[in-house]
């Protein structure tokens, strides 16, 4: 490994594009055993950065935005109605320059949608971009029709089917998904608990450049049980999407597509185990400063990177450490808070968090640094901390909410998935890359199954519909940050983690993938199918 900003080793898509992947045998690894069956890459960061040609900016001068929320264009009893359009927007990201970005409703973030149970979200979505798109709300409890699978594009307005013909690759050969033109409206039934969730494209092949280009925004559930708790809210409870980009002279965003028409998918061979940006920026602002009152604040940390990592910490800690509180996770509240100096933070993982500011003394500047990283990767943001009342009407309580445990011993069915670049070197599971419309899992509504998933590299694996629980990581205990319900997981090279699924509610076809955007869209995804 040549130091934390890159990996080896590296695919060739070309051999990947030749030639399907060959299959790896499942069974193979009850006869060889775990650290045999998964290909062994160390532990070197996934990616490889794409440096800017713009000048990067100094850090730490432009203050933190804040997504704006979107209201609600009809309410009636029990649903509220959304209107988003996407289009491309030209943004003052890097100062003195202007970024075309692929927007929904203009800005980078997206509005935040504010949702609660009991009452359904109807988001209609209108198509201005020059390309397809998909939308995916990532945590949502979401029936199959709006779910956001890859081959359900929402084509532009006043475009047809044959100007943007699926992607076709060799070994993902497919069936035609839902086709709109100009408009599709997604239902959210809501029935789920409080949770930071985010939406963003999810079409086949291009993910990775559609996040890439600020196609992503958040939805942020509220309930009673939350409401009841003395938490910190309002401007205290703050949304911060972390996401690192590269930029060209121009301004515009880096990406090295194999095609800038994004019409074949896939990146050039030196960046398919994932595109590293050299610009972090939080709510699409390089490095921003928050001004922070010296009181308990609400965090919601998303990564919406596309293949980094990050390790965050304060820098400096508190006197006695512990300054990250984590109160939640993907699936919303932990049972109890649990202090971290540090948080692992993989792509797509949400982690809920309270800092206390009023441990520091006014005046000073606290950094959220990313100990993954170098030079300017290992700056995120900072909070100046400033002078304010000395009482704080708010509290992290020693119990947050139950969490229900499911029984491993109550599943129906044990399944393992294997996650590898096989010799062809395609990224693939279980040996096959994506076909739509083959499912690799049929389970019931209603039952609980183990699903086993076994790595080579790193991958940030995602399951669609439900939530999950982690069991173990290598037939051990959970990890640090594995706590809670869960929707994204991150795998480790040559690790074997066990997860406890309920499938519940929704019937119909959803997906498991990795959520290395580069990874997810040279073809490591599958379909599962619930009835």
């Amino acid at each position: 490994m040549n130091g934390p900003e890159t990996n080896r080793p590296r695919p060739n898509r070309r051999t990947f594009l030749r030639a399907g992947a060959s299959a790896l045998g499942v069974g193979a690894l009850a006869a060889v055993g775990v650290p045999l069956g998964a290909r062994l890459l160390g532990e070197g960061q996934p990616g490889r950065v794409l440096a800017s040609r713009a000048p990067r900016p100094r850090p730490y001068q432009v203050p933190l935005p804040l997504p704006p929320v979107l209201a609600p264009v009809r309410s009636d009893g029990g649903s509220d109605f959304y209107e988003i359009t996407q289009k491309v927007a030209r943004l003052e990201i890097l100062p003195g320059l202007r970024t075309e970005a692929w927007t929904y409703g203009g800005s980078f973030p997206g509005p935040t949608i504010v949702s609660r149970p009991g009452r359904t979200a109807v988001v209609r979505h209108r198509n201005e971009l020059p390309v397809p798109s998909v939308v995916h709300l990532h945590g949502g409890h979401t029936p199959a029709d709006s779910d956001g699978y890859p081959t359900d594009q929402l084509l532009p307005v006043g475009v047809t089917a044959a100007d943007h013909a699926m992607p076709s690759m060799p070994g993902m050969a497919h069936t035609a998904g839902r086709t709109d033109l100009g408009e599709r409206t997604h239902t959210y039934p809501g029935g789920q608990r409080a949770a930071t969730l985010w939406y963003h494209d999810h079409r086949m092949g291009f993910t990775g450049p559609g996040v890439w280009r600020g196609l992503a925004g958040f939805h942020l559930v509220h309930d009673e049980e939350e409401d009841a708790l003395p938490l910190p809210r309002g401007d205290r409870d703050i949304p911060l999407m972390i996401a690192d980009r590269s930029f060209d002279e121009d301004g515009s965003f880096r990406y090295p597509a194999v095609d800038p028409a994004l019409r074949t998918p896939g990146v050039t061979d030196p960046y398919m185990n994932g595109v590293l940006g050299d610009v972090v920026l939080v709510n699409g602002a390089p490095w921003p400063v928050l001004e922070v009152r010296p009181l308990r604040h609400r965090l919601r940390l998303l990564n919406a990177s596309n293949a980094r990592r990050y390790r965050l910490e304060l820098d400096p800690q508190p006197p006695g450490g512990g300054a990250l509180v984590q109160i939640g996770s993907d699936g919303g509240l932990l049972e109890r808070p649990m202090k971290h100096d540090a948080l692992e933070i993989a792509p797509a993982e949400r982690f809920d968090v309270v800092v206390d500011f009023s441990r520091y003394a006014p005046g000073t500047r606290v950094r959220l640094v990313n100990r993954l990283g170098s030079g300017g990767t290992a700056e995120v943001m900072r909070f100046d901390v400033g002078s304010g009342p000395a009482t704080d009407d708010t509290a992290v309580p020693d119990r947050l909410a139950p969490v229900e445990r499911l029984d491993r011993t109550a599943a129906v069915a044990t399944r393992t998935f294997l996650l590898q670049q096989t010799p062809d070197d395609g990224w693939t599971i279980n040996g096959t890359p994506y076909t739509p419309g083959r499912a690799l899992a049929r389970p019931r509504l209603g039952t609980t199954e183990v699903w086993r998933f076994v790595t080579d590299f790193h991958h940030p694996l995602h399951i669609h519909l439900n939530p999950f629980q982690v069991l173990s990581r290598n037939g051990r205990t959970p990890g640090p940050y594995d706590a809670g319900w869960k929707d994204t997981v991150d795998l480790r090279p040559a690790e074997a983690v066990e997860l406890a699924v309920r499938f519940t509610d929704h019937a119909g076809t959803f997906m498991l993938h990795c959520h290395n955007l580069e990874h997810e869209d040279m073809a490591m995804m599958a379909d599962f199918v619930t009835g």
